[in-house]
């Protein structure tokens, strides 16, 4: 338990994030999913509940939660419904990158707008052609005395429509080997003061399966100015371990969104057990759906316990790569699966869109991929096996 936080203060946060949840957030994920229109109330809302600064330190006006408390309000979020997590996620994982390692002057400018949601975004990695290989970006940031200007595109960028600010991996040196060594993070902040795109922005939703109502995007930067100053770090050849360094909080938030899913996926499948009925009796009583009802139980016990796991870890600010691809591959997948034996516990029924299953059906999916593939994942995991156990 955080020293900040004692078990009664982690009881009364998780409580008053599931009064959140049941009366704000569930009753319009089916309306506002279908329409893919985006929840600015619960913008808003995040707001007051301090969500926007979660993770950030207190001398920052954040709230400074440890993984593990901030873990089991992502699980809650995603059991009703999963998108509205990657609000807040993708915004801490930018926060935690300038807070981590940007210059004190950044801390002081940029952190308590944050917390506060005042500057609210995401983090943009990934590019047309580099997805698990960030090196490869090709993404530029030329100096241009007080300034760089930038010129790429970004894709499938969380926040980038509806936040106003970005952390955007570049190349600043094109030459260099090892690749890494050449690229740097800027903080950019996308909008004006009046929220218009700033000149040299241009910002493209993408039609997606599910992960709806959220704004994922292309963001294409056409001699594109940002201030020197916003340079994180102030220096040159750091951006990827930078931008790597926060992947591990990702990685759990995107392990607990997957638990959500499958928490979330199962509960509506036991309810709808117990209601349906044939040959005489509720489904419940066919082994059948025993089996799979029992699985998806062991399954989603498995998940928390792994993200309990990796979250202990990072807050005790142990390396946690393996836990965290451990928990995002297992829950991720658990999710997948959860899913999927919902579908078919539910029937027909399941392909009604009045039922709330195709949604945790169609969200599910994207935890496989987001955050480093789950291939990825078991590559790292296999690698520090090896590390660990060497012979």
């Amino acid at each position: 338990m955080s020293e900040l936080y004692s078990k009664e203060d982690e009881l009364a946060i998780l409580d008053m994030i599931n009064k959140w949840v049941d009366n704000e957030v569930a009753p319009i994920a089916k309306e506002y999913d279908h329409a893919d229109k985006y929840p600015h109330q619960l913008v808003e809302q995040m707001k007051e509940l301090g969500l926007f600064g979660a993770t950030i330190g207190t001398e920052w006006g954040g709230m400074q939660l440890p993984a593990s408390i901030y873990a089991k309000i992502v699980i809650k979020v995603a059991s009703a419904w999963m998108a509205p997590g990657g609000i807040f996620n993708s915004h801490l994982i930018q926060a935690s990158a300038i807070e981590r390692c940007g210059t004190q002057e950044q801390k002081q400018r940029i952190l308590p707008r944050m917390a506060t949601g005042e500057v609210r975004g995401g983090i943009a990695l990934t590019e047309p052609n580099a997805g698990s290989d960030l090196q490869a970006i090709t993404t530029t940031a030329v100096r241009d005395g007080d300034d760089y200007i930038i010129n790429g595109a970004k894709t499938w960028i969380t926040n980038s429509l509806n936040g106003n600010s970005l952390a955007v991996l570049v190349k600043t040196d094109n030459d260099i080997q090892p690749r890494h060594k050449g690229t740097s993070l800027f903080f950019v902040e996308t909008k004006d003061e009046n929220g218009n795109v700033k000149q040299g922005i241009e910002i493209i939703k993408m039609k997606k399966l599910g992960y709806k109502a959220i704004d994922t995007c292309e963001v294409v930067f056409s001699n594109f100015r940002v201030p020197a100053s916003n340079l994180i770090g102030g220096v040159e050849g750091k951006g990827f371990l930078q931008a790597v360094g926060g992947l591990e909080l990702g990685r759990i938030n995107v392990a607990a969104r997957g638990a959500g899913i499958a928490k979330g996926a199962m509960e509506l499948a036991v309810r709808y057990a117990q209601e349906r009925e044939t040959f005489g009796k509720p489904i419940c009583n066919h082994q059948a759906i025993q089996l799979k009802l029992g699985e998806m139980a062991a399954k989603v016990e498995a998940s928390m316990l792994l993200i309990e796991q990796a979250a202990a870890k990072y807050d005790a600010e142990e390396r946690c790569d393996m836990e965290a691809g451990m928990a995002k591959y297992f829950a991720s997948e658990t999710g997948v699966f959860c899913a999927q034996e919902a579908m078919r516990i539910f029937g027909g029924y399941s392909y009604s869109v009045e039922y709330d299953i195709e949604r945790f059906y169609r969200d599910a999916m994207l935890m496989c991929i987001g955050e480093g593939t789950n291939e990825m994942q078991r590559i790292i995991i296999s690698k520090q096996l090896v590390e660990r156990y060497k012979i």
